[in-house]
């Protein structure tokens, strides 16, 4: 695995996550105009707003998925914009879960779990395994382990593509809106499993449309709209008594 450089360590008191005026453009659309906000280390902050606001563009940068136009990100006080930084070396402390679940369908659910752990933190298979039953316990899955994608529901899935990220032993999570793709009656067993992760002090920032979620386990909500951040404090303040007109406007149609 690729290592830190010297001069790039880890801060032990810096935000787990912190963007400083962060601008996105694609082509003539500016979908990011100048973000600001952190994620402390153990909170738990999820990102509201419409479609198109630029949710899903900001966690994409967070991890550089996409590549910023301009401003910073840093992750435990590393500048992930700055080109000398080894990126791989900070990814691998960061867990991503999408929409779309992402698994090899060829693959067994304990092979999509050790593959990425043998190949990038060189476990070797007996240990990859042992990782990956473990995880996929915390998961409610262990039954599911030599089971193929496609004899999985989509909330199963979802949890096997949690259980995943987890095997990497991640220092955060980004979850990318990770129960819109899911039939209602699916939602609760991903939404639970996310529960438990925030009760055990992941970090994590979660882009979704969960509004119970966010204000019964978020520590910090964000609403954006229009490529900014127009509003963001105490998820039960904000839902309850929104201070921006667009901030009402918007939960008044979702609440």
């Amino acid at each position: 695995m690729t290592a830190l450089h010297p001069t790039q360590q880890v801060d032990p008191v810096a935000p787990a996550i912190e963007v400083r005026d962060l601008h996105k453009s694609f082509g003539d659309n500016e979908v990011l105009t100048g973000i600001d906000f952190h994620v402390d280390s153990g909170q738990v902050v999820c990102v509201i707003g419409p479609s198109g606001s630029g949710k899903s563009t900001l966690l994409r940068c967070v991890n550089r998925l996409e590549e910023p136009t301009a401003g910073q990100v840093l992750i435990e006080g590393i500048d992930i914009t700055d080109p000398e930084t080894e990126l791989d070396a900070v990814r691998s402390r960061i867990g991503m879960v999408f929409q779309q679940f992402n698994l090899f369908s060829h693959m067994t659910v304990l092979r999509n779990l050790t593959i990425a752990q043998q190949r990038v933190k060189k476990r070797g298979r007996k240990e990859a395994e042992q990782v990956a039953r473990a995880n996929l316990e915390r998961v409610g899955l262990t039954e599911k382990v030599d089971a193929y994608p496609a004899h999985l529901s989509g909330g199963q899935q979802q949890r096997v593509a949690i259980a995943r990220a987890l095997s990497m032993d991640p220092d955060m999570m980004l979850f990318d809106e990770p129960t819109s793709a899911l039939d209602p009656e699916l939602v609760g067993d991903v939404l639970d499993v996310m529960k438990t992760l925030a009760a055990e002090g992941m970090t994590m920032m979660v882009v979704t449309h969960e509004m119970g979620f966010a204000r019964e386990v978020g520590d910090k909500l964000v609403f954006m709209a229009d490529g900014v951040i127009v509003e963001e404090g105490d998820p039960r303040e904000v839902l309850g008594n929104p201070q921006q007109a667009r901030t009402q406007d918007f939960l008044a149609k979702v609440l």
